[in-house]
């Protein structure tokens, strides 16, 4: 149930049991209601003379003055102060007079009149009481009666007063709290998401969106301890373009880095969803292939390679060389790294010396195949 749903009585809990008990914290007897009631009377003939004198003396306050602000709410005080003054002398002390209290609580805390200026105020208004009842009380024994009476019934609206003051500091330090956690957990999913970003941004390369260099020996030494574990093969592709530098001196930088975008692009669309694909150096690829033979990354990177490189681009040549290991045994990942790269330098020398004796058009795509 919303708390606008409840009323006070229901949301601090307090029943007609509470009430009586919390009168007899206070030893507010029968005898007190009945030495209350009688002095009713004398206080209803005095309470605009009381009244008056109370916000005389509270006005002269300047915080207090300039809570209250102007005479309209003067005024409306001075009727709500005469009604509170009459329902202590009422005899009726219910769940109804405690929940007029409990508001009395709430209405302090909203319009921030702070405990001190409250209770100086329940202190005057005490004072001009005791003075009203000394001046119109003869026999002493009913004057001391009527004074602890008052005593107890003050210290009673007090108590009801203060706990709903302090029950709303709380609930205010609550929602603080929540407000605080949950903007604590908003800078956090903010830092890991910026914590991700930045990651990745590390561990991959700006130019072709691929994995660096930097994570290679890392993630191929995992793929490695994975397949031992499931008696798997792993291979791995080393791509090289052919005749890069020539690019960059003939055509400039900026087309060194288109091809080497094309290139990347063509790897990421033939790669499995298993795949680590790294920019290895300058114009170098490595690609980790999980529970992948010999004969399957072939047909990755060779044939299919060559295929979407030829169907788009006509200019770009790669080397590539292809190695795996196991299941039987399984080399280290740089020993895997090696056998690839020099897989790759041998097609390479035979481009070159294709490339030499003129036997291959110089623009097309050579792919050799040891």
């Amino acid at each position: 149930m919303r708390q606008t749903d409840q009323t006070l009585l229901e949301q601090m809990r307090i029943t007609d049991f509470e009430v009586e008990y919390r009168k007899n914290l206070f030893n507010f007897a029968d005898a007190d209601i009945d030495a209350l009631v009688r002095f009713k009377t004398m206080a209803e003939l005095r309470i605009d003379t009381v009244v008056a004198k109370f916000y005389e003396l509270q006005t002269s306050v300047p915080e207090i003055a300039l809570l209250i602000g102007d005479a309209d709410t003067l005024g409306r005080l001075r009727m709500a102060q005469r009604k509170y003054v009459i329902d202590l002398f009422s005899g009726v002390y219910d769940l109804e007079y405690v929940n007029n209290r409990l508001r009395i609580g709430l209405v302090h805390k909203r319009i921030g009149v702070e405990p001190k200026l409250y209770l100086a105020g329940i202190h005057t208004l005490k004072q001009l009481l005791n003075e009203l009842i000394e001046l119109t009380l003869n026999d002493e024994t009913e004057r001391k009666a009527t004074l602890l009476a008052l005593e107890k019934l003050f210290m009673f609206d007090i108590a009801l007063v203060f706990e709903t003051y302090i029950r709303s500091l709380v609930s205010e330090i609550e929602t603080s709290k929540n407000k605080s956690e949950q903007y604590a957990r908003s800078l956090e999913e903010k830092v890991r998401d910026r914590t991700r970003q930045l990651e990745n941004a590390s561990r991959t390369d700006p130019l072709t969106g691929l994995f660096n260099v930097r994570d290679l020996s890392e993630t191929l030494t995992k793929a490695l301890r994975l397949a031992e574990r499931r008696h798997e093969t792993v291979s791995l592709v080393y791509i090289d373009i052919n005749d890069f530098k020539q690019t960059n001196d003939t055509h400039g930088h900026q087309r060194g880095d288109e091809v080497l975008r094309y290139v990347a692009s063509a790897i990421r669309r033939i790669s499995r969803i298993e795949d680590s694909c790294f920019r290895y150096g300058g114009d170098e690829f490595c690609i980790i292939l999980p529970n992948c033979t010999l004969a399957q990354a072939e047909e990755i990177y060779i044939r299919r390679l060559f295929e979407e490189m030829y169907k788009r681009e006509e200019c770009i040549s790669l080397s590539i060389g292809c190695a795996a290991t196991g299941p039987e045994v399984y080399c280290s990942p740089e020993e895997l790294i090696h056998h690839a790269d020099a897989q790759m330098y041998i097609m390479k020398s035979a481009y070159k010396a294709h490339k030499e004796s003129d036997s291959q058009d110089s623009e097309g795509i050579g792919l050799q195949i040891s």
